[in-house]
């Protein structure tokens, strides 16, 4: 186990610090964004700034000996949905993990505009709002066995060549005779969310950011039942900017249906 602390302390700091950045989010959702463009598409306000030194700062106040790139690590989206929170559209979260040993123990994903809180510790369960996710009489993971009934996500990224625009519309298209519909909400991490609490049958996305757009999400996906993975079958890797995820049901024919939309 990691020094200053245990699992339980790790997940309560970074509650702390996710429910603090949502703070700033929340108040910057309603006012002028002033906006930074990384790329033709992908965005980065003062907010995204504001969150990233607060979190960190946070995280560093409590654990000093912690890493932000080395082991115990913490890997932070302060404002994963940056696109969202620009137009107002509140599919916004922050998004803290800690990996122990390259193993995630620790996620947490909050989106302060619904007042969502998703948390999950490896081995004890997904929690949303402190209610446990997987259990008696609680919701987790789709039961859905059928593709054509399933209910679909995932993004078209932020390139925008060619090449990567037509190989995305070709795979939504061959995806789309396959599925029942999909979605497009703008946020890795509140993808992850959904399919641990059944709202999403199936969630795929590549060329993501980096392991911080799905280092909370994965262990929560997990702790509720549900299974994550490469897109075309081989072991799920953090640092590969590539995920699929869903119930144990679909996995095989979704990966299927991946393969063949290449």
């Amino acid at each position: 186990m990691a020094d200053n602390g245990s699992v339980e302390e790790f997940l309560a700091t970074a509650v702390d610090a996710a429910k603090k950045a949502g703070e700033i989010i929340r108040e910057g959702f309603y006012q002028t964004k002033h906006v930074e463009h990384k790329g033709q598409v992908d965005l980065v306000t003062e907010t995204d700034k504001t969150c990233e030194d607060l979190v960190f700062n946070h995280l560093k106040q409590h654990y000093p000996s912690h890493k932000l790139t080395d082991e115990p690590t913490w890997i932070v989206d302060p404002l994963d949905g940056t696109t969202n929170f620009v137009h107002g559209f509140p599919f916004v979260c922050v998004s803290i993990g800690l990996t122990i040993g390259k193993v995630p123990r620790v996620g947490v994903v909050y989106n302060p505009i619904t007042n969502e809180l998703f948390t999950g510790v490896l081995g004890k369960g997904a929690f949303l709002n402190g209610t446990l996710i997987r259990g008696e009489f609680k919701f987790a993971v789709s039961s859905q066995t059928e593709l054509v009934k399933s209910l679909l996500a995932t993004e078209a990224g932020t390139k925008r060549d060619k090449l990567t625009v037509d190989a995305t519309s070709n795979r939504i298209n061959s995806l789309l005779f396959k599925v029942r519909s999909l979605r497009m909400s703008g946020s890795c991490a509140l993808n992850l969310c959904g399919i641990a609490c059944g709202r999403l049958d199936m969630f795929y996305e590549l060329g993501y950011g980096g392991p911080w757009d799905v280092a909370a999400g994965v262990l929560i996906v997990k702790e509720a039942g549900g299974l994550v993975y490469d897109p075309f079958g081989k072991d799920f890797d953090i640092t590969a900017p590539q995920v699929a995820a869903s119930n144990p049901f679909l996995k095989d024919a979704f990966v299927e249906a991946l393969q063949k939309s290449e």
